[in-house]
């Protein structure tokens, strides 16, 4: 039977909430168990999957008829804004399914403004850093070589750098996301302590966090690579695993059977 955990309020601000130490393959489990949550939910997962869908379409879409890349942006920006709202809702139907009740999409939908200070802190925070990743990508492009067939030792200082930024900015923003949403959804924290707790945990868990990121990755790159058909199973699936993730990884004061 599974174990059931109240979210609590918690009036301390920038606390870390302590970390279990997962196997580093632990994440082909928690996508194993997602695939067994659309079994049981498979409704509000293809609704939720179709949203998912129309969202990466779009921003293609937009790019293709345009013919600019200047529209990536705004629309990265609203993806930024959306999508962490969206996901709440399938945490929502993995959090039900723990507790051993019928999830339903009015109380999926009820779950985007239960931290709604956390939540959209969280989707307005992510929409900076992506700004500002954009404006250093801009500030980078400028050491790009103005000859017409540059060779590598010509590029080498404009590939260099971007790696080095990329790389930074992304493994931070991993890092900031792992673990934050189902945090400040269940537990209703403030977004500093749900950061903290969530970069902490990857910290001490860097293995399997390279397998999940690898994951992550591979998935969202099939998703492209079906014209974004695939996100109707892979961004529930991927929202599912994350709940599991989390679960296994940080530490509540009683044990969970729903992994």
């Amino acid at each position: 039977m599974a174990v059931t955990t109240n979210a609590t309020s918690h009036t301390e601000f920038a606390r870390c909430f302590e970390c279990n130490k997962i196997n580093t393959f632990a994440p082909f489990h928690w996508l194993a168990l997602a695939f067994g949550d659309m079994a049981r939910a498979p409704i509000l997962s293809l609704i939720y999957g179709l949203v998912f869908t129309l969202i990466p379409a779009t921003i293609l879409f937009f790019v293709y008829s345009s013919q600019t890349h200047l529209v990536i942006l705004p629309a990265a920006v609203a993806f930024a804004l959306v999508g962490p709202a969206f996901a709440a809702g399938l945490y929502d139907v993995a959090w039900e399914l723990e507790k051993g009740h019928k999830p339903t999409l009015t109380h999926s939908l009820k779950s985007m403004f239960r931290n709604p200070a956390g939540e959209w802190g969280f989707a307005v925070l992510l929409m900076v850093v992506m700004i500002v990743w954009m404006r250093l990508a801009a500030l980078v492009h400028a050491l790009y070589p103005n000859t017409v067939n540059p060779s590598f030792e010509e590029l080498s200082a404009f590939l260099t750098l971007g790696t080095l930024i990329g790389g930074v900015l992304l493994v931070t923003v991993f890092a900031m996301s792992a673990f934050t949403p189902q945090i400040m959804m269940e537990r209703r924290v403030d977004i500093m302590t749900a950061v903290v707790s969530s970069m902490h945990a990857v910290r001490n868990n860097i293995g399997a966090m390279i397998v999940w990121c690898g994951c992550i990755v591979a998935l969202v790159l099939i998703g492209f690579a079906t014209g974004t058909a695939g996100f109707i199973i892979i961004m529930p699936l991927l929202s599912y695993a994350s709940w599991h993730g989390y679960i296994a990884t940080i530490k509540t004061k009683r044990p969970r059977t729903y992994e």
